[in-house]
């Protein structure tokens, strides 16, 4: 196969010759390429001998590209188009490109579509732009490092986006591909498309999951050590590191399956010595683990439901008070100290509306030997004496 010279210390004259041929190459294999087009490739083919050897590389490179298997192919239309669907969506707003994110591929079909747009002599339309993208593509694809090159191309990001909610403020999602996301008070996640797969790292707090079935894209969510997989179903995941006592995850299934793991263990494992590695839930289990990642058994969705906080619930079973203070405070300023260890040791039950503290503060000397006791603009929970 013809290579073009090129070097580390390629000249820039060199590289304009290789980016020209690639723009003629792509505009010819336009059907809508006219006469007068044709006159000037003939004109710059001809005026310096690097132009045809530069142009016959390409030519040379969709040639190789007829034995790639017709799988491969269909692959790469799919993932060409599962592109243009995500640049809709990010145009319309729902997502944005991370920046610096595009491989040198895409960079190469961008620079392509801005460069045939602006040489050509008469209007071209994004269609005709287009429709030779999926020739280039296969042409990078085999060139060079040829699956190496595929495999970098398929692992860099698609889109990449952080959303967050305030504390007190719950956020409703619509990602592109009709997957859906609640977000709980100040919780942070990141979300990550990638042509093969899609990825949630829930950085702090809690949210609930809807995912558009997809069985090419599995859905992924990272939550400290755990990692939770699915293609279709609803889930909640609960991670809240700055809780001392609640520093664990929690995957709770409303409908369908989904993977539980720990982020290092292999699809397969088996449990070790006692200890779970990974398991499935199902609708209507829960599981939890510790923050190291060591996973409790499956058990049932309390009557509450995966997520009681959707409807401004907030439920403590047998917590110590300063824990339950704790999860109060991730909604609102509470103003309530407690600084006597036995009393933080103190257990609560119960089912509170974290926007209605001056209801809590009211049952709380009911439920616990305590008094509340204002002083410097706080109300500190001492003992009952």
């Amino acid at each position: 196969m013809r290579q073009p010279p090129q070097s580390p210390a390629e000249s820039p004259p060199t590289q304009r010759v290789r980016e020209a041929a690639l723009d003629w190459f792509v505009r010819r294999r336009n059907k809508d390429f006219s006469a007068k087009e044709e006159c000037a490739f003939q004109s710059w083919l001809q005026s310096d001998p690097k132009h045809g050897d530069a142009f016959a590389h390409w030519q040379d490179e969709w040639q190789a590209f007829e034995v790639v298997p017709a799988d491969m192919r269909a692959m790469l239309q799919r993932n060409l188009a599962y592109d243009s669907a995500m640049q809709a969506a990010s145009a319309a707003g729902t997502l944005q490109s991370t920046s610096g994110a595009e491989s040198g591929l895409e960079q190469r079909l961008t620079q392509t579509e801005v460069k045939v747009k602006a040489g050509s002599q008469g209007s071209l339309s994004r269609r005709r732009v287009l429709a030779p993208t999926f020739a280039v593509a296969a042409i990078a694809i085999t060139a060079g490092t040829g699956l190496l090159a595929w495999n970098h191309w398929q692992a860099q990001p698609v889109f990449a986006q952080t959303f967050s909610s305030q504390r007190g403020q719950q956020v409703d999602l619509s990602l592109p591909d009709g997957s859906r996301l609640r977000l709980d008070t100040a919780t942070r996640v990141n979300v990550t498309y990638y042509r093969d797969r899609r990825e949630v790292s829930l950085l702090g707090g809690q949210a609930v999951f809807a995912v558009q079935a997809d069985g090419t894209r599995p859905f992924q969510v990272q939550a400290g050590p755990l990692r939770v997989t699915v293609v279709g179903t609803r889930f909640s995941v609960r991670h809240t590191p700055d809780i001392i006592g609640d520093d664990g995850i929690h995957v709770a299934v409303e409908e369908g399956r989904v993977r539980v793991e720990r982020a290092g263990a292999q699809t397969g494992s088996l449990p070790r010595d006692g200890d779970q590695v990974a398991l499935y839930l199902t609708s209507g289990q829960q599981v939890v683990s510790n923050a190291a990642g060591t996973l409790s058994a499956v058990a049932p969705v309390p009557d509450g439901g995966i997520a009681p906080w959707r409807e401004n619930r907030v439920k403590f079973d047998d917590v110590p008070l300063d824990r339950a203070l704790a999860e109060l405070a991730r909604y609102r300023d509470i103003q309530l100290v407690v600084r006597d260890p036995a009393v933080a040791a103190l257990r609560i039950s119960g089912v509170f509306d974290p926007r209605d503290m001056s209801t809590f503060k009211r049952v709380l000397p009911l439920s616990l030997p305590v008094r509340l006791r204002d002083a410097d603009g706080v109300t500190e929970v001492v003992p009952l004496r």
